[in-house]
């Protein structure tokens, strides 16, 4: 069954892109929310949820502006992203994030994001 691109938009306030930047994008502030642990090795970081590892190449990078990743075992076009912009109308910073799910899991996927995005936003206190 062929993924379903989707993408999910979050407000994140007066967060530095700076500071959103490392949450997304290094291992240290991805398992603040993302996972339990995570590791780099060149392009590939290692997930690990409850000592299950998960991995993903970095497909590609612009630097504080968005990482593009690929879990090990995908199809050519999935891809996860984090995209870092600041909106012109409000100067709150926003993430973006980009990815595939089969059909019959769309709705479960996004649930996880936004489960996972209030951990992050906790974090960062907005």
């Amino acid at each position: 069954m062929a993924k379903k691109k989707f993408t999910l938009e979050f407000d994140m306030r007066g967060t530095p892109q700076s500071m959103l930047w490392m949450y997304v994008a290094t291992p240290s502030g991805l398992d603040q929310w993302f996972a339990d642990e995570v590791e780099q090795d060149g392009k590939k970081f290692t997930f690990y949820w409850d000592k299950y590892p998960t991995e993903a190449m970095l497909l590609s990078i612009r630097s504080g502006e968005r990482a593009k990743y690929r879990w090990v075992g995908d199809d050519d076009k999935s891809y996860f992203e984090f995209k870092i912009t600041v909106s012109e109308l409000t100067g709150h910073t926003l993430l973006t994030i980009v990815d595939f799910a089969d059909a019959d899991e769309e709705e479960e996927s996004k649930a996880l994001w936004e489960k996972q995005m209030k951990v992050l936003k906790r974090k960062l206190g907005c």
